[in-house]
């Protein structure tokens, strides 16, 4: 078997998202497909390239020899791939701007703000649960920009190239319950009085489980969890079946109250990142000035987060 850029695509997918579940989605296939390749490598190099632990795949000795050579060549790939696509967008005159964002309310605002201020360019959104994924898609070229979010305690594996820049340091993630729930008649939550609740999480999003976990131990708190997508989750916390994080953006509704945890135990830092070098610093900085103003445009529709941010803890003095 004879290595080709493919393979090596995926064993530095493997190594920048820790997983193979998450290098799998990254790579558009599933992880039996992805673990019977990656057993197929090893057999052809005749070693094993990375360790599988409980928390993920680290690279071995040998794998990481592989990754050290694999990584310049994929780079010079995907500089060759960008600088073909920029001379075909050259030619059809539009530029091109390739976004990627984990789920967020500024998104719309986003978007609108780089239409009024990029005028011309040709916007295109792709949005996934996983942060590692998308920086993964900057790193190869396949996304020019990525808005995301890292939890607490949960750094993110940043590919090497990327230039990423902080738009929010530290973001409180706020409790989505049921509008009738006994906790929801007070404005800010005790962890504690959530303690017999079942909590929904989704585990797909990186980070988001480790994070919870983290909190639970430091509480000393051991609640029932149940793993879903956060669409399900919103349908079952109206219903009183679940508690759930969400984001401090995130709105209530006549079904479903939104509440901070006293002490904002649960945070998370939202990050932009592209390819070093990739832009010039006015074009980098009107897409990050535009995602700015957009999140705090978010921050102000969502009526617990604007009073959350007058108070002493305030991310901002004043919200305009």
């Amino acid at each position: 078997m004879e290595l080709d850029v493919r393979h090596l695509r995926a064993l530095c997918a493997i190594a920048d998202t820790g997983s193979l579940h998450r290098a799998a989605r990254l790579l558009g296939t599933s992880q039996p497909a992805l673990t019977t390749q990656l057993r197929r490598i090893e057999h052809s190099l005749g070693g094993l390239l990375f360790s599988r632990e409980r928390t993920g795949c680290r690279p071995t000795p040998l794998g990481r020899t592989v990754l050290s050579r694999a990584r310049p060549l994929l780079a010079g790939m995907d500089a060759l791939v960008a600088d073909v696509r920029a001379a075909v967008d050259g030619i059809d005159g539009r530029p091109r701007l390739r976004i990627g964002s984990t789920a967020s309310r500024a998104i719309p605002g986003w978007l609108r703000r780089l239409r009024e201020r990029l005028p011309g360019t040709e916007t295109q959104l792709h949005v996934d649960v996983s942060a590692g994924a998308l920086l993964g898609l900057v790193a190869a070229g396949e996304l020019d920009v990525a808005f995301v979010h890292q939890v607490e305690g949960c750094p993110l594996r940043v590919p090497e190239g990327l230039d990423v820049r902080v738009l929010v340091e530290r973001e409180p993630q706020f409790i989505s319950l049921a509008v009738d729930h006994p906790a929801a008649e007070d404005e800010v939550v005790d962890l504690a009085d959530l303690a017999g609740d079942r909590w929904m999480v989704d585990p797909s999003v990186d980070g988001e489980w480790d994070g919870l976990r983290r909190v639970f131990a430091a509480a000393g708190l051991n609640p029932r969890v149940l793993h879903g997508d956060y669409l399900t989750a919103a349908s079952l916390v109206a219903t009183g079946e679940v508690v759930t994080p969400c984001q401090p953006t995130s709105r209530p509704r006549p079904d479903m109250a939104i509440r901070p945890l006293r002490g904002d135990p649960l945070a998370v830092r939202l990050l932009l990142a592209a390819r070093a070098g990739a832009y010039e610093e006015a074009v980098y900085g009107t897409v990050h000035s535009a995602l700015d103003a957009a999140y705090w445009e978010a921050a102000r529709m969502s009526a617990p987060y604007r009073t959350w941010l007058s108070g002493p803890r305030a991310l901002r003095p004043v919200l305009g």
